[in-house]
């Protein structure tokens, strides 16, 4: 029989009893779905002790609230609920909770946290007269044989929506301060019953105490909490079998524990599956409808604006379009005067025209005319002076005043030119400039130059993208996660709304507004905000972990657990299916099987400076041959590497796997790979796998963002969810907000770990070389980045790690190898950098034509940079062109090139050929 008690009226507690539980035979398994059955016996009518419509429909075990949920559980579930002898009630009971007894519900969850549920064997009543059994007369002392107790964790009853949990839960041997401890409870309720009556009249007596009809059941109709209680499984092993637990932990709990039947509880594994559902949730979930609304109240949702030419461009077709007007009305004013009739042959005299030209001006300024061609084409040009010269405010001087007149007197005198052309020759196609930088290119410099610490440079990047599309999402966050690095709150905020407003149902729009909202400490917001991002996309890892983060900040323990308790299930839902995906895929056999892991091509001699080409790619592609393999970097290592003697270790393996390989090959037919030989995998012993942790994930969204105050507070949580210690992407990650912070020491430390930890992890190194190259240490920076590009699995940020690399060559005069690093940075995402090394280092080679094509690209990249201005000035004064050498040079200077050497050698050059510099 099993027991517990709950609230109905106020804070009075009455027992709800489960009883005459049917033994079960191993074997035997249970039907789903099956129905419940009313808690009442001797109801002799055919399916009447049925509920209806109300079956046990089970479900997966992952999904369960209690206990023994895990993957690693569910063969001994399995065995438990249908191999084994085990108990089953299959009961359901119903109870009324007026308002006050809720409260009292909800506060006692509040400050346990768990619920005791009693369970004891209760002997079977005799009919025989006259004699005493000894178990009766152990009965009349109020004895309670088999005393257990599972602990029920009510708490997800307390999270917002939440009517139903569902779960196995241990049982344990009941003892008074245990119980006391964990739920607060001063008195069994068994042994509280059982002063009241002995325990063979005990099911009674607990039966009209729980009945329905008791005088304890309000007789009231309203429609108020009501609470479902299922007991479908009790499983009770034999005491012979053997112990889950060592046999010197049951030996010291056995000197201290005075239930020594209840113990045998948890020597068999008990545990008791049951399920408590509601009517009402006890904390109500906002609708995602009220979420909606209110994120609308707070961020209009504005409506895509038609597109429309505007600013310059449309300024200067205004100004066309109006001189085309004034032409036609000039044109008909001398038709007016002099007529359309032409003599000798269309050919007018010099004389004869200045004399029409004289009389036509007289006409035209008598008549009024002349000002009223003025005032129409002043408003064409006033658009110019503000859209192309952004000029709105008065000047400060007479001078520039007098010089921006000159200026734009001779752009608008071509403009009439252009459009006076294209009346007479009739042809209107303009040729639009070209653009050669895409947004994502954008993207790139302007994270270059965060790099680099340009930050005017970055935000000038970010404004162009935003200027050539303001409609698009990505533009507004990647301006506001910049202004956030910057720590400029108020932008950051105006641009994540400005992205919510273009689409109120972005997932990460709505995450970084809540993030924002609590970084300027408006908690009310950042909740609407996470919680409309979970039920926006329930399946979002991210959004429930920051959700709890959030609450975590609140102090609200039960939200912060509910909220990563989420955010874990769907982790494990969705490894579970790569697992899956991951076996068919293995099953099918139709790759051939090689080296899977990231493995660092050392060389230990000169001799030995070959690249390994297989003999075939893992997709049954032909062998690579050597001249079309990437340029790469190669090192050599001492003898007392780990590296080294990694690869020596596993050199028989896979030197004999590489056999074996060939053998397959030879056999096939065609070259088709045999499924049934293919190859397993050969495993590199010491690599760390990389942690699946919902913080992890959260923590890369976090630092792409610049959000640090989450980033540190989900590292906290990291640290504490590993149980082996602090894993290799921790490290890294905790290193690169010291490197942020330009704390060099602690990110050294950081960094120290993560190589002890994983030593052959790609970032791991780049992230040193990054910290040696910032502090200076430039000939331990190449080796480490050296060792980067040397793995076969590229580092997450290899084009910085290409970057500085290549510049180390060039201070080091190793201009062979600057030139193939730059090469392959420019083969992974090219730009104005990559670009403008390869053009140094072609330069310094005297490989003239070669720099010059270089250089030109990354002048079509950014024409900003002075650097690469100043070198086509050296190309062009080597190939002896003047006008293009001091050209370049004008531009260079113009830029204020801040390269006193190279100011110097183009000084030195500008002497030698006698040319490029104009100033003397």
């Amino acid at each position: 029989m099993v027991c517990l008690q709950v609230p109905t009226v106020g804070e009075k507690e009455y027992p709800l009893a489960f009883k005459n539980g049917i033994l079960k035979l191993g074997g035997e398994k249970e039907p789903i779905p099956r129905p419940k059955k009313w808690p009442i016996s001797n109801i002799l009518a055919p399916g009447a002790q049925n509920i209806p419509d109300s079956f046990i429909v089970g479900g997966p075990y992952e999904e369960e609230d209690g206990e023994l949920n895990k993957t690693e559980d569910r063969e001994f579930r399995i065995q438990a609920e249908s191999i084994k002898k085990r108990i089953v009630w299959d009961l359901e009971r119903r109870c009324y909770l007026d308002p006050p007894a809720v409260l009292s519900l909800q506060k006692r969850i509040a400050e346990c946290r768990y619920w005791p549920v009693e369970i004891t064997r209760v002997p079977v009543v005799t009919s025989t007269k006259g004699k005493s059994s000894k178990l009766d007369k152990g009965d009349d002392d109020g004895q309670i044989f088999f005393h257990g107790v599972a602990y029920v964790n009510m708490v997800p009853l307390l999270y917002p929506g939440v009517k139903r949990i569902r779960g196995a839960f241990r049982v344990f041997a009941y003892q008074d301060s245990e119980v006391f401890g964990k739920t607060k409870c001063l008195f069994s309720i068994l042994r509280d019953l059982g002063h009241q009556a002995n325990l063979n009249k005990l099911g009674p007596v607990i039966a009209a105490a729980s009945s329905p009809h008791s005088k304890a059941m309000p007789s009231r109709n309203q429609k108020e909490d009501k609470m479902t209680k299922e007991k479908d499984v009790l499983r009770k092993m034999s005491t012979t079998l053997k112990s889950q637990v060592s046999e010197t932990a049951i030996e010291t709990e056995a000197t201290v524990c005075q239930n020594l039947e209840g113990q045998q509880y948890v020597d068999a594994g008990t545990f008791l599956v049951m399920e408590i559902e509601l009517a009402k949730a006890l904390v109500p979930k906002r609708l995602p409808e009220e979420l909606a609304s209110r994120v609308k109240e707070m961020i209009p949702p504005r409506p895509q604006l038609p597109r429309r030419s505007a600013g310059a461009k449309k300024a200067v077709e205004d100004y066309h379009n109006q001189i085309t007007s004034i032409a036609g009305a000039i044109l008909d004013e001398y038709h007016e005067l002099f007529g359309k009739q032409m003599v000798d042959g269309g050919v007018i005299d010099h004389h004869t025209l200045e004399e029409q030209k004289c009389q036509l001006n007289y006409e035209l300024n008598s008549s009024g005319k002349y000002f009223a061609f003025k005032e129409q084409l002043k408003h064409a040009v006033v658009k110019i002076v503000r859209e192309k010269y952004l000029r709105t405010t008065a000047f400060n001087n007479l001078e520039q005043l007098q010089a921006f007149l000159s200026e734009l007197y001779v752009y608008l005198v071509d403009q009439m030119h252009v459009a006076l052309n294209q009346i007479l020759s009739q042809e209107s196609t303009v040729v639009a400039s070209p653009t050669f930088t895409s947004c994502e290119q954008l993207r790139l410099f302007a994270h270059e130059a965060e790099v680099n610490e340009d930050y005017a440079l970055a935000s000038v990047y970010y404004q162009e993208r935003l200027a050539r599309d303001r409609q698009i999402v990505q533009h507004w966050l990647d301006y506001g996660a910049f202004c956030l690095l910057m720590e400029e709150n108020i932008k950051a905020q105006e641009c994540f709304r400005e992205a919510l407003s273009l689409n109120p149902s972005h997932l990460h729009s709505l995450l970084l507004c809540g993030i924002i909202a609590v970084m300027m400490e408006h908690y009310e917001e950042a909740e609407i905000f996470f919680e409309d991002a979970t039920c926006l996309e329930p399946s979002s890892i991210l959004s429930w972990t920051l959700l709890g983060l959030f609450y975590e900040i609140q102090e609200n323990d039960i939200r912060v657990e509910m909220a990563f308790h989420e955010a874990n299930k769907l982790l494990k839902a969705r490894l579970a299916k790569e697992k899956n995906i991951a076996e068919a895929a293995e099953g099918g056999g139709k790759k051939l099987h090689t080296l899977s892991a990231t493995v660092l091509r050392t060389v230990t001699s000169p001799q030995e400076d070959t690249l390994l080409v297989p003999d075939e790619a893992p997709d049954g592609s032909p062998k690579v041959q050597p001249d079309s393999v990437e340029p790469v970097v190669t090192i050599q290592l001492p003898e007392d590497d780990p590296a080294v003697k990694l690869t020596k270790k596993l050199s028989p393996t896979l030197s004999k796997n590489k056999e074996t390989s060939q053998k397959v090959m030879k056999k096939t037919s065609g070259g088709a790979l045999d499924p049934s030989h293919a190859v397993a995998p050969v495993p590199l012993p010491g690599l760390s796998q990389p942690s699946h942790t919902i913080f992890m994930e959260t923590i890369h969204f976090l630092m792409e963002v610049n959000a640090l105050q989450f980033v540190h507070r989900a590292l906290a949580h990291e640290l504490l969810c590993q149980q082996e210690g602090p894993s290799c992407e921790y490290y890294l990650v905790l290193a690169q907000t010291h490197l942020l912070k330009k704390d060099f020491s602690k990110a050294e430390e950081c960094l120290r770990e993560a190589i002890q930890i994983d030593y052959l992890n790609p970032n791991a190194w780049a992230q040193k070389g990054h910290l040696c190259y910032l502090s200076g240490n430039l000939s331990e920076a190449k080796e480490c980045y050296e060792r980067t590009i040397s793995f076969v699995t590229d580092a997450s940020e290899i084009h910085f790690v290409y970057l500085r690399l290549g510049s180390i060559y060039l201070k080091e005069k190793e201009y062979d190898k600057a030139k193939r690093t730059y090469m392959l940075a420019c083969k992974k995402s090219s730009s104005c950098l990559t670009w403008l090394g390869v053009g140094i280092a072609c330069y310094r080679l005297k490989e003239i034509a070669e720099a010059e094509d270089a250089l030109s690209e990354a002048n079509a990249l950014n024409n900003n940079n002075a650097e690469v201005w100043a070198y086509l000035a050296l190309v062009c004064m080597q190939g002896g062109r003047q006008l293009e050498a001091e050209q370049s040079y004008k531009y260079a200077m113009k830029l204020e090139l801040k390269n006193e050497e190279l100011l110097q050698e183009i000084h030195e050059v500008q002497r030698m050929v006698g040319f490029g510099n104009p100033s003397f």
